[in-house]
């Protein structure tokens, strides 16, 4: 099928990543997917949630939307005194995302959050803070080795994520806005570099979807993955861990 923007079936749309975007966070970067737009700000503070054993860290997330990063303005989530259930979902998945590229037992009682702030939404935030936020920890992790406060880094992998759906019954790569509110299946789908799966999301909106179905979109999201840890080397100076 002919997409809205011209792409083809596999392609993403055009993904760039701006580091050190601002000045206080010890890794920040600006990410963009198309038209959707997310901050990543990487905060490290200097102790671990009660959970969390003596001498392990932790890496959490934070995520919210601006009031008009979407077509009409919403309220922000503070105006409610709690987050929306989409929102506390999302930053749950973001966090569980970002784990899982570090070896929390080499980030000894310090916290890392990930704030992902949505500037601009196109369909796709939750990917691209994850492949942003990613970027963010991996630069903070940098900082604390420079700084002395850690011998090494604690990242052993990076982490990225997209989406893929069936559209009009043809399988789509990294769906923009009006390609998701009208897919028939939508998967978003989290990868370490090296392969393995972090996370999938899949949901027939418009009917079931097969097994083979769920595989072949998989597939398609680990080419735009591959694609996407290609950027982020190039984002964190040709070295991605």
């Amino acid at each position: 099928m002919a997409r809205i923007d011209g792409r083809r079936f596999d392609a993403l749309r055009p993904v760039t990543i701006q580091t050190d975007f601002v000045k206080y966070a010890e890794g920040s970067a600006l990410i963009t997917c198309g038209n959707t737009m997310v901050l990543c700000c990487a905060s490290v503070e200097d102790r671990a949630p009660r959970h969390v054993p003596e001498g392990t860290g932790w890496v959490t997330a934070e995520y919210s939307m601006l009031p008009r990063a979407n077509r009409e303005r919403s309220n922000r989530d503070i105006s409610k005194l709690k987050l929306s259930p989409r929102s506390a979902e999302i930053q749950r998945l973001i966090g569980r995302s970002l784990r899982a590229a570090v070896d929390l037992n080499k980030l000894p009682d310090l916290t890392i959050t990930v704030d992902c702030d949505v500037l601009q939404g196109d369909g796709g935030t939750r990917t691209a803070s994850i492949t942003g936020g990613y970027v963010a920890l991996a630069l903070a992790c940098r900082k604390l080795v420079e700084d002395g406060v850690l011998l090494r880094s604690p990242v052993r992998d990076s982490v990225a994520a997209v989406s893929a759906g069936i559209v009009d019954e043809s399988l789509l790569l990294d769906l923009c806005y009006e390609e998701d509110s009208n897919a028939q299946v939508d998967l978003n789908c989290v990868m370490t570099g090296s392969g393995g799966l972090v996370e999938l999301q899949g949901t027939g909106e418009g009917r079931p979807f097969t097994v083979r179905e769920q595989r072949d979109l998989v597939d398609l999201c680990a080419g735009g993955i591959e694609q996407l840890k290609a950027i982020q080397t190039a984002a964190l100076g040709g070295k991605l861990v």
